[in-house]
């Protein structure tokens, strides 16, 4: 999954939940950027490169998700 992707994912299960989701790119250096779900964030890197499932397991935890919440929407 790209940052692309995974922002995107983020923002239906947002919609989905009636939370705000929103990327503010001043929070960061370069391609990396904050990703606000609502009151929690974590920390986006390069929306075109692909994210391994390390990285990717630490982005969900930091805002309290799951692969299978973002799976099944």
């Amino acid at each position: 999954m790209t940052g692309r992707e995974f922002e995107a994912r983020l923002r239906k299960l947002g919609r989905a939940r009636g939370v705000a989701v929103s990327f503010d790119s001043g929070h960061g250096k370069g391609s990396h950027g904050r990703l606000y779900c609502g009151d929690r964030f974590t920390t986006l890197k390069d929306r075109k490169k692909e994210i391994g499932p390390g990285l990717l397991n630490a982005m969900l935890n930091q805002p309290g998700l799951t692969k299978k919440d973002l799976e099944s929407r």
